[in-house]
């Protein structure tokens, strides 16, 4: 059976997310997909969700109306709060929903991502082998745009039986790991032992492309290394620009980057990067390559 939710509000920014299409970044074409990937698989699995399709909420929300048919939607990701014809729910959670049923999440104590999937498959042409929504080369999603207001969203496919799942426990809060990168080097030792011991503030300047930090403790204010020759980046580079201001390079990055980048935030730890809100205070801890590559094999389902 067929289904469809009209867009009656929605916060800026807000999109249709999957897995992302990656090995396109030679093309100039990021991977995009999922701020946070855990929270995005959670509601997956509290939804039965038949594919990996559903919405990136940004901390404003959003309201759906019920237009046609019947789902389950399972909604994870921050702290948000969520309430069905005006009845709070818990969060994380899911719920069945039918014609002119009406889901609203707005804000709530934590968190900049929220992510809302359903039994059933969004109704949407695969664009480069995914639905994604990449806003910046304009692919996927609807038109390659984010959600807006007046928008119907239509859903097909049969999913899982709705899931009961014991929610994880919140990541836990402590400094947020990475690798070094391929440029740490050129930063003197003093500047890289500083910028393990000193905290960085986040911007209200981020986006799904990155993340800028303040750099209240001064680590590369006496930096003089300049833009280098552009190669490759990665979701999770930590790059230095020319002025000292430290940015995180986030699932839309650009493909190429000319400016050092000291380190790299490793696979699990990018989700809980990205849910740390503007004025909150993060510090870096390095691991090795090998023992991130542990955590992702045991974060992986």
């Amino acid at each position: 059976m067929s289904c469809s939710l009209r867009v009656d509000r929605v916060g800026p920014l807000c999109t249709v997310q999957d897995g992302g299409r990656p090995g396109l970044l030679a093309h100039g074409i990021s991977a995009s997909g999922p701020m946070d990937i855990a929270a995005h698989r959670l509601a997956g699995a509290l939804a039965g969700a038949c594919d990996e399709t559903g919405i990136e909420l940004t901390r404003a929300g959003i309201d759906l109306l019920v237009e046609a048919g019947e789902l389950i939607v399972g909604w994870a990701g921050g702290a948000f709060e969520v309430r069905v014809n005006g009845e709070q729910r818990p969060w994380p959670g899911g719920a069945r929903i039918a014609v002119g049923d009406r889901l609203s999440i707005t804000p709530g104590a934590a968190g900049n991502y929220g992510y809302l999937r359903s039994d059933k498959g969004l109704d949407l042409p695969m664009v480069l082998g995914s639905r994604a929504t990449s806003t910046r080369a304009r692919l996927g999603g609807l038109k390659g745009r984010a959600l807006r207001a007046g928008d119907v969203l239509k859903f097909a496919g049969e999913g899982g039986p709705m899931q009961t799942v014991v929610p994880p426990d919140p990541p836990e809060a402590g400094p947020v790991r990475f690798v070094w990168a391929i440029h740490a080097e050129r930063f003197a030792a003093d500047v890289r032992r500083k910028f393990v011991e000193t905290p960085f503030r986040v911007t209200n300047a981020m986006d799904r492309m990155g993340v800028r930090l303040a750099d209240e403790g001064g680590v590369f204010a006496a930096s003089s290394i300049l833009s280098l020759i552009s190669d490759p980046i990665l979701p999770g580079d930590i790059q230095i620009l020319g002025d000292g201001t430290p940015i995180v390079l986030m699932r839309d990055h650009q493909p190429t980057g000319g400016y050092p980048r000291i380190g790299t935030i490793i696979g699990v730890d990018l989700g809980r990067f990205a849910q740390i809100r503007s004025g909150e205070a993060v510090v870096f801890a390095p691991v090795s390559v090998d023992h991130a590559h542990r955590l992702l094999r045991s974060a992986t389902p």
